[in-house]
């Protein structure tokens, strides 16, 4: 799985509106409307390098409503659930 943050700016006057048709694009996750110098963080997640084009270049910047894009792609994921599990060796967690 291919994990891109693509950082958007927005039309002001209509961020929820985008945030809603990018929300509903193939690909695309999560959408996060943020606090920032962007006004919203979409999460895309697919399987092919190629995807990446057909979603963000493809979709989210041609959607109606969005000005510019700025593409963050993920070579590793941390987590402290992915942590866990790879430290983990048979005992239950203690809380």
């Amino acid at each position: 799985m291919i994990t891109a943050i693509v950082h958007i700016d927005c039309a002001t006057d209509s961020i929820p509106e985008v945030a809603e048709r990018l929300a509903n694009l193939d690909g695309v996750s999560e959408v996060y409307s943020v606090a920032g110098h962007v006004d919203l963080i979409a999460i895309v997640r697919v399987r092919e390098f190629d995807d990446i084009a057909r979603v963000i270049a493809g979709g989210i910047s041609k959607t109606e409503g969005v000005v510019n894009t700025e593409t963050f792609i993920a070579f590793r994921a941390y987590s402290r659930h992915d942590l866990d599990a790879a430290f983990a060796i048979g005992f239950p967690a203690a809380d």
